[in-house]
């Protein structure tokens, strides 16, 4: 199989989500600290202790993070960002609404 590359549908949008995410991140409590760099190794660190608790780390060691399947992957991510990918889906929904009523008003 070869290299995957994932690429974002729109570049300019992954800073904003990434500070969604470092936002509801620590607002949750999942994270402590204030930069970014700092959200960003606590996040990770989390990642390799459910890998760990999982049984994935070796072979995360082995093939890398790319080479993993989607349902491995999965299954960490379900267990770091179940809540926070809700609260983040919540928290877009939000930010929508508020800007189709603005929208709304202007006409």
């Amino acid at each position: 199989m070869g290299r995957r590359r994932n690429r974002p549908v729109n570049p300019d949008a992954v800073r904003a989500l990434d500070n969604l995410k470092y936002e509801v991140a620590q607002e949750l409590g999942y994270v402590r600290g204030g930069s970014e760099d700092e959200l960003r190794a606590n996040l990770d660190r989390m990642k390799y202790e459910i890998a760990d608790e999982l049984g994935l780390s070796e072979k995360i060691r082995a093939v890398g993070w790319p080479n993993m399947t989607s349902r491995e992957c999965g299954r960490i991510g379900g267990q770091l960002g179940g809540r926070l990918g809700g609260q983040m889906v919540k928290r877009m929904i939000e930010y929508a609404e508020a800007r189709m009523a603005q929208d709304q008003l202007r006409r």
